[in-house]
């Protein structure tokens, strides 16, 4: 992969599954810290004007709809959602790798649940695809510690960039006076360093 920063106007976000009953099988991390985490990456998305792809799968199976929060810090995003009907890879789903085309970036930003099975398979065929890719371990989660290790491991040996949210917000902002740096920093600080608890 040739280096590349990822800005707001290089990179597209995409939000893979982070679904109430999904989440519910999340055991590598603590589920508030990822809703938090993703919360701050839907609205860097949001705020500066990045195009930002909602996925679920089965919603009205086990699944669940998308958690309460991200629909609320993302209405648009959330109506626009692309609905799959159980593809896992879905960078498969006709819908999804279309809205990903569409937003004619080729850099992409990816947080999922679980990373074990709706992060790995996506990413790794958008790399295949020809795109550059980051994974937000810290928007992800899976079962457990050594799925979500071997998922990381698995992505990072194709070429797949990990990254954490405040890691990649930094990276978007470059500069924290300019105008994207002001508002990256205002999401950053009221979504995850106000919430941090010692």
């Amino acid at each position: 992969m040739k280096h590349t920063t990822f800005t707001p106007e290089n990179s597209a976000m995409l939000l893979i599954d982070h679904q109430v009953g999904t989440m519910g099988w999340v055991k590598s991390a603590e589920l508030e810290e990822i809703k938090r985490h993703t919360i701050a990456l839907a609205r860097s998305a949001k705020e500066t004007g990045m195009p930002l792809v909602l996925t679920s799968s089965m919603e009205d199976q086990a699944q669940g709809p998308l958690f309460e929060e991200l629909q609320q810090a993302v209405p648009e995003a959330f109506e626009q959602r692309i609905q799959r009907a159980g593809i896992v890879d879905a960078m498969k789903d006709a819908s999804f790798a279309n809205a990903v085309q569409t937003t004619d970036k080729q850099n992409l930003i990816i947080a999922g649940i679980t990373t074990d099975v709706c992060v790995v398979y996506p990413a790794i065929t958008a790399v295949l695809q020809g795109y550059n890719v980051q994974v937000v371990v810290d928007g992800s989660g899976s079962p457990s510690t050594i799925a979500d290790e071997t998922a990381l491991r698995r992505m990072e040996s194709h070429g797949v960039t990990l990254t954490t949210t405040n890691q990649l917000i930094a990276e978007l902002a470059q500069d924290w006076s300019s105008e994207h740096g002001q508002k990256l920093m205002q999401v950053l600080f009221e979504e995850v360093l106000s919430k941090m608890h010692g």
